[in-house]
């Protein structure tokens, strides 16, 4: 009978994480209250949160990461009302606290039926990724893995959380980074009216490492297969 009531609270529980899923996605995307999370929307109430507005912000990010908001959306915003170096802090903070909420309904959820279904080959798999989890999820950061899904997913395996918090911590550094820093910098070009600017150095150099970020998962993969051959 415990196995059997087990097996059910796991298939509950999962049931309840496909559900929130669902709900979330429908939510942001095809429901009425979806004309609130525009940037337009979201930019407007930042602006009458007065003084709170950054930690407002953090938490519109937050929650936004597990309603499946897309991130460029809420970085631009960040970027736009905060500048680029501000920006950039809220928007790794929201970013931080949202990745974890998912990944910590992803693991109480669905890790038990996930589990319950690994076997063979997975469990290797499995195994692998408690053994590597920072390494791997550094790697899956660096190469732009979709964010949102991979918050869920890495709950439902065995990597230690500290693993994903400091691989995700450290991975998602660069990206937000030259997102922000390309967005804040346009930004407050246009907000001054110098179109002169446009030509500064700070412009030029926020548009080569926004180019730079997409070659940044070819890199790693040219290491990587540098490193096999080396290896082998």
């Amino acid at each position: 009978m415990r196995v059997k009531d087990s097996i059910n609270k796991s298939l509950i529980k999962a049931a309840v994480l496909i559900l929130f899923i669902v709900a979330a996605i429908f939510l942001v995307r095809f429901s009425p209250v979806k004309e609130y999370f525009t940037a337009r929307q979201i930019g407007l109430f930042l602006n009458s949160a007065g003084y709170w507005a950054p930690l407002v912000f953090v938490f519109i990010y937050a929650a936004g990461v597990c309603l499946f908001l897309p991130g460029t959306l809420l970085t631009a915003i960040g970027a736009a009302i905060f500048g680029p170096y501000w920006g950039f802090l809220y928007v790794w903070l929201g970013a931080m606290i949202g990745a974890s909420l998912a990944f910590f309904i992803g693991r109480y959820l669905g890790r038990d039926f996930a589990g319950s279904l690994i076997g063979g080959r997975l469990k290797r798999y499995d195994d692998a990724i408690e053994r590597n989890g920072f390494a791997t999820v550094l790697y899956l950061r660096l190469i732009y893995f979709p964010f949102t899904p991979m918050n869920f997913g890495m709950g439902l395996t065995r990597v230690r959380f500290w693993d994903y918090f400091s691989g995700t911590a450290l991975g998602i550094i660069v990206g937000t980074f030259i997102f922000t820093f390309f967005v804040g910098t346009v930004k407050d070009v246009w907000a001054s009216g110098r179109w002169v600017e446009l030509v500064s150095w700070k412009v030029f150099f926020s548009i080569a490492l926004f180019a730079f970020s997409f070659f940044i998962p070819k890199l790693i993969k040219k290491v990587k297969a540098a490193r096999r051959i080396y290896v082998a």
